[in-house]
């Protein structure tokens, strides 16, 4: 799936930090494929401090191609409509919000 760097940002943050082992693992290995790659860090011309990270968004195009496989989608999914139901979605969540659950 086709991400862009606020979008995957904006991702890691909403998954759960707790879980069952299989579930933490799978997280785990979601939040690798989420994370920057050096070539990316240069290409996209990414700056971080501790308060803010700022990229290139030209550079960023359509967004990386991620993998999440059906069980990490379905995660994301009860995330997502997690923060729905509360009333706590914001701008930044609805892009993945029509990706994942209304596409």
């Amino acid at each position: 799936m086709r991400l862009t760097v606020g979008e995957r940002i904006t991702l890691d943050g909403i998954l759960p930090k707790e879980g069952n082992f299989v579930t933490l693992s799978l997280l785990r290995k979601l939040r690798e494929a989420l994370s920057f790659t050096e070539d990316e860090i240069k290409a996209l011309s990414v700056e971080y401090d501790e308060k803010k990270m700022t990229w290139n968004p030209i550079a960023d195009g359509e967004g990386a191609d991620i993998e999440i496989g059906d069980v990490a989608a379905g995660i994301i999914r009860k995330a997502l409509t997690d923060l729905d139901s509360a009333s706590k979605l914001t701008a930044q969540h609805v892009s993945l919000y029509e990706k994942f659950v209304n596409p």
